[in-house]
């Protein structure tokens, strides 16, 4: 089974990657941020995990969850 690991799309200075969190490297890295966000969002979407996009100062601007219930029942 693969590990389910949060994606992240962060900018470097070859362009735009997308890192498994924890990852000390990039699964790839593209030209543009929207080619980076596809691919996360497929990685993310096949994992059930999360997407985190990164804007080009390196913070956090959008998240997306694949596969989990944001509202898990409490108990």
């Amino acid at each position: 089974m693969t590990r389910k690991r949060n994606q992240h799309v962060v900018p470097t200075k070859d362009g735009w990657a997308v890192k498994g969190a924890g990852s000390p490297r990039a699964t790839k890295v593209f030209d543009t941020q929207r080619e980076a966000i596809e691919r996360g969002r497929e990685i993310a979407r096949n994992q059930r995990s999360e997407l985190l996009i990164h804007g080009s100062d390196g913070r956090i601007r959008e998240k997306n969850t694949y596969g989990r219930d944001p509202y898990p029942p409490a108990g």
